[in-house]
């Protein structure tokens, strides 16, 4: 005799309970008629095939996912979600919760394709949740779960790329300029799509607004914090004008955030010949993390930009004026290089 394999989970602990039999594991239910039994030691053993309840193994499935999730358990619940999925292709739960779990588990170079990713699969859930989630407080509920984990997602992808890009040495920081961008895009273009994507599906809804303008916010707030590594920032802050008056339409006293001001560096960028070079981002460095934490750091700032435009225009491209300051400027970066 054969023991029976719980087909969910593929345990043999399967115990009758109240006139069913049930997988000791998963939960699992199985029909007493469905099955030719006998009982060795508690034990359920069969001769010939077990057929499943379906509705019992989906409630299953949809139990362990769920705690699964709860339990932030990401590979077991993308593992069941896609179980799910295969047995229910209507189930937006299962459409999302495959994509964010999977999200979840990203690592740094990975971060573009997830951002894609995510981006791509709202038009999927949003269009299972209208077409088949027709109580109103539910289909909220739903509507509401994806936007505030597609938020988080986005969140979690642009600062572990913004963690990492910081963490590269300043003197090869340049070098990975655009890979950075490239991961931000990713992130604050899927919460704008968000934000637009809920107008569409949903803009009939009271509670849309607050949801599309959290979205549109956090999108914002991440472009805002890379535009000045941006080729063509007048593209790009027509964007983030774009979405700004997307949100006051519905919040009026929204105050537009200003964009991060970073100083020119005027007269080491004259010099060394790039904004972006290492010489200078280590300058950039010690104006940020040591001139501008003091008062007279910061006074110091003032009226250096207050003069050096001036001085760099008037002379920058002089050979005694690049001869002076390039020695100056090579002492001073080794020394601060060294003092790391």
């Amino acid at each position: 005799m054969k023991k029976i394999s719980c087909e969910l989970c593929g345990s043999n602990q399967i115990i009758k309970q109240e006139g069913v039999f049930v997988c000791q594991h998963c939960g699992t239910k199985y029909s007493a008629e469905e099955a030719k039994k006998m009982m060795v030691d508690g034990i359920v053993e069969v001769t010939g095939s077990v057929k499943v309840d379906s509705s019992d193994k989906l409630s299953n499935l949809y139990q362990i996912a769920r705690r699964a999730k709860n339990d932030k358990n990401a590979e077991s619940a993308e593992k069941y979600y896609d179980m799910i999925l295969v047995e229910d292709p209507a189930s937006w739960e299962a459409a999302f919760f495959v994509v964010y779990f999977k999200a979840l588990k990203c690592k740094i170079i990975e971060i573009q394709s997830t951002g894609i990713a995510v981006n791509n699969s709202l038009d999927t859930v949003f269009e299972l949740i209208k077409s088949n989630v027709s109580d109103e407080v539910e289909q909220e509920a739903a509507v509401t779960e994806v936007t505030t984990r597609v938020i988080d997602i986005c969140d979690m992808l642009f600062n572990g790329a913004k963690n990492h890009f910081d963490g590269i040495d300043l003197q090869i920081r340049h070098n990975y300029n655009q890979e950075y961008i490239n991961n931000a895009f990713a992130s604050f273009n899927t919460l704008y799509y968000l934000g637009d994507i809920l107008e569409i599906y949903f803009g009939d809804k009271k509670y849309v607004s607050d949801l599309s303008v959290l979205s549109w916010k956090s999108g914002i707030s991440f472009h805002n914090q890379i535009i000045n590594l941006l080729a063509d920032k007048e593209s790009n802050k027509k964007t983030i004008i774009l979405y700004q008056d997307k949100i006051k339409k519905y919040d009026t006293s929204y105050q537009v955030p200003a964009a991060p001001t970073i100083g020119g560096c005027y007269v080491a960028t004259a010099v060394y010949g790039s904004y972006n070079c290492p010489q200078v981002m280590v300058l950039r460095c010690y104006r940020d993390n040591v001139l501008a934490v003091t008062w007279y750091g910061r006074a110091f700032i003032q009226s250096y930009y207050a003069v050096s435009p001036t001085i760099v225009k008037w002379f920058g491209k002089t050979e005694w004026f690049n001869n002076i300051f390039r020695d100056l400027l090579d002492n001073f970066v080794s020394k601060l290089i060294n003092n790391q």
